[in-house]
C-alpha cells in the first residue's frame, strides 16, 4: 500500500506555470496544437486574444490530441491589454530584430526571471505572436522583456506550437530549481497598472504638445511605454507615481513659476 507523504516530487516545478497569450491567432488548429504542447509540460492557463475564427473551436479542441482541459478554460479577451491586466511580467517572443530599446534575453535566463516573480506569488505570462507576422512593436512595448530562440538564421521560422512548446519546456526545467515560494512586501505592479501610469502621463502631456511632430505621435508613446514597462515597478511605487502626477495637473501653470 502507498501512503501520501505530501512530500513534492523530485522534478516538479516550484512555481505558478505562466499563462500563455496568443495574440490573434487564426486558425484553429494551431490553437489546438499549442494547447497540447501546454499539457506536456503542466501550463494550463490559456488566453486568446481575438481569434479569426471565433471561439469555442472545434479544430482547436481535434487538434490538442486530449489537451481538453487547457482548451475547455481557455479565455477569449477582446485586447491584450485585458489578457495581461493581472500578470505582473510577461514575456514576449519574437524573431524578428525590434527598433526599440526592449531587453532581449534567451529562453533560460528570461524565464528565470520570470519564476523569481512568480516565487513572490505574482502572475506571468508569455505572449506569442500571429502565425504570420508575429506580434506588433506596440504588443512587444506591452510586455517586460522579449525571449528569442537561438535558431538557425538562414531558417528562423517557428510556428506557435514550436514557440509555445519550447517555452513550456523551459519553463518547467527552470521551474523545479526556481527559489521557494514566498510573500514580498512590496509585490510587483500588474501590466494593467503599468499601462494606466503610461496613458495618465499620455493624457497629460499630449495636450501639453510634448509629443512632435504629428508623425512621431505614436513612435514618442510607444518609447515612453517602453521606459515605463521595462521597469521593475511595485505596486505601490506606481500608486505614489500617479499621485504625484494628480497634484501636478490640479495645480494651475504659471510661466514664470520654475516650480
Amino acid at each position: 500500500m502507498s501512503v501520501d507523504t505530501g512530500e513534492v516530487a523530485p522534478h516538479a516545478p516550484k512555481v505558478a506555470p505562466p499563462a500563455v497569450i496568443l495574440a490573434s491567432p487564426q486558425l484553429g488548429e494551431n490553437i489546438g496544437t499549442a494547447a497540447r504542447a501546454m499539457a506536456n509540460f503542466g501550463v494550463t492557463d490559456l488566453r486568446i486574444v481575438t481569434p479569426r475564427d471565433g471561439w469555442p473551436n472545434d479544430k482547436a479542441r481535434a487538434a490538442s490530441s486530449g489537451a481538453h482541459h487547457v482548451i475547455d478554460n481557455a479565455r477569449v479577451f477582446g485586447s491584450l491589454d485585458e489578457a495581461v491586466a493581472d500578470l505582473a511580467f510577461v514575456i514576449a517572443t519574437t524573431r524578428r530584430d525590434r527598433d526599440m530599446t526592449k531587453r532581449v534575453e534567451g529562453p533560460e535566463a528570461g524565464l528565470r526571471e520570470l519564476c523569481a516573480v512568480a516565487a513572490g506569488g505574482s502572475r506571468t505570462g508569455i505572449l506569442f505572436g500571429r502565425e504570420r507576422w508575429g506580434l506588433e512593436n506596440d504588443e512587444v512595448a506591452r510586455a517586460n522583456i522579449i525571449v528569442t530562440f537561438p535558431v538557425d538564421p538562414a531558417f528562423a521560422s517557428l510556428n506557435v506550437a514550436q514557440s509555445v512548446l519550447l517555452m513550456a519546456y523551459e519553463w518547467r526545467r527552470v521551474a523545479v530549481t526556481a527559489p521557494e515560494p514566498a510573500e514580498v512586501e512590496n509585490p510587483p505592479a500588474t501590466r494593467e497598472e503599468v499601462v494606466g501610469l503610461w496613458q495618465h502621463l499620455v493624457g497629460l502631456l499630449e495636450p501639453a504638445g510634448y509629443f512632435r511632430p504629428p508623425e512621431m505621435v505614436e513612435r514618442l508613446q510607444r518609447n515612453l511605454l517602453l521606459i515605463l514597462s521595462d521597469a521593475h515597478w511595485s505596486r505601490q511605487q506606481v500608486r505614489t507615481l500617479r499621485g504625484v502626477l494628480r497634484h501636478l495637473a490640479s495645480r494651475p501653470h504659471d510661466p514664470a513659476d520654475p516650480t
